[in-house]
């Protein structure tokens, strides 16, 4: 499946995402660019959408789909919920384009805390966020 390209794990990258995110002071403007971020996702066309690509766990409907090339993953991702599929474009940001090691090796509670985010999120969404973080995982 040729998934159809965008900037997270590219050029938005976590490190991006973290220096973005610390550079706010509010949590209305770190929510507002979540938001900015979400409208960068390409949406998954509904053809795709299959209910064995849903994530178990979230609030929203979550679709994850996923391509190893034989060297790094690739994740396409998409949400009903706006919020949602900001959070998705964080999570990409940190998994996208990665070797399994990095997928396996990379701290989510630490990107989460430099985030601030997790703290004004509810717990649904939160549990979602870490969901979907599962499902890539394991991949």
């Amino acid at each position: 499946m040729n998934f159809p390209s965008h900037p997270f794990g590219i050029e938005i990258t976590e490190q991006h995402v973290i220096k973005t995110m610390q550079s706010f002071t509010s949590w209305e403007d770190r929510y507002r660019q979540v938001i900015m971020w979400g409208k960068l996702l390409p949406k998954i066309p509904p053809q795709l959408k299959q209910d064995n690509d849903l994530v178990s766990g979230c609030e929203s409907q979550v679709w994850l789909l996923s391509e190893f090339d034989g060297e790094v993953w690739h994740f396409f991702a998409d949400s009903d919920a706006r919020i949602v599929r900001g959070l998705i474009s964080l999570v990409l940001a940190a998994f996208n384009h990665k070797t399994q090691q990095q997928i396996d090796d990379f701290d989510t509670q630490r990107y989460f805390e430099q985030l601030g985010l997790i703290e004004h999120l509810s717990e649904t969404r939160g549990d979602g966020l870490r969901a979907i973080v599962d499902n890539i995982k394991s991949a």
